[in-house]
Formats: C-alpha cells, sequence, structure tokens
C-alpha cells in the first residue's frame, strides 16, 4: 500500500483501514452508513427484477442468502412474493432514477394538470434516456 492512500481508524476496533472502506478487514464491521440514494436494482447480480441483488448490497448480505430468505418468507403467508414485489414498486432500476410508484404518480400528476387545464409537462422520461409515447 503506497503513501497516498488516505487511511483512518475503524471506529470499532480502532485499526488503520482505508477512507473509503464500506467494511473493516479486521473485525468485519459494516461502516457505511444507510443511504436511501445508493438503492438501485441494476447490479451485475441480478436475476429476475433485481430486488434481492438491491437488497443484498445495501445490507452487505450475501444474494443467496437474500434469495434463500425471499424464498422462506414464502411459506410464512406468501410474505416472500409480496415483499419482493412490494422492492420492485419501490426500489428505482437506476442510481438517482425514480421508482414505478414515483414514476406513475408523476405520470398521473402530469395527466390531471392536463385535465385542468394547466401548462402541460412533458412525460417522465424512462430508464435509458426514452420518453414515454
Amino acid at each position: 500500500m503506497d503513501d497516498t492512500t488516505t487511511r483512518r481508524p475503524c471506529p470499532y476496533c480502532a485499526e488503520d483501514i482505508a477512507a473509503a472502506a464500506i467494511r473493516c478487514p479486521h473485525c468485519r464491521s459494516r461502516l457505511a452508513t444507510f443511504d436511501p440514494s445508493a438503492w438501485r436494482r441494476d447490479h451485475a447480480e441480478r436475476r429476475v427484477a433485481g430486488v434481492a441483488a438491491a437488497v443484498a448490497h445495501a445490507t452487505a448480505v450475501p444474494v443467496g442468502a437474500v434469495r434463500v430468505g425471499f424464498a422462506a418468507l414464502t411459506f410464512v403467508h406468501l410474505l416472500g412474493p409480496a415483499l419482493y414485489g412490494l422492492g420492485w414498486l419501490l426500489i428505482p432500476r437506476a442510481a438517482g432514477a425514480p421508482s414505478v410508484v414515483e414514476r406513475t404518480f408523476g405520470d398521473a400528476e402530469a395527466a390531471l394538470r392536463r385535465w385542468r387545464g394547466g401548462e402541460p409537462t412533458p412525460p417522465a422520461p424512462l430508464p435509458g434516456g426514452r420518453t414515454a409515447c
């Protein structure tokens, strides 16, 4: 390791770690704070909708364990699919993009403004920079 790397002490074990570290390599404590804007579903580990990958990255739990958790919750009054669907609705596909719920409410608000005779607003952009027809 060179001398230009910024270092800081771990708040849990006081060992010297990199300033950008998410987990302490010595005590394995999670150092990053909970950041709702960092939640996104377009991770490389994504399989179906990316909800399990988003939860795994946000909580620093292996993706396989999160998938097993969703499967296990399926046997508890179908809670697994319900939570997965809720995650799909609330977690945006890309960082900084609106979620499905935000996009739907934005489109409904724009339609209501047009209906009431207010100034027309363009439709919300879709992921990838495209606009809806």
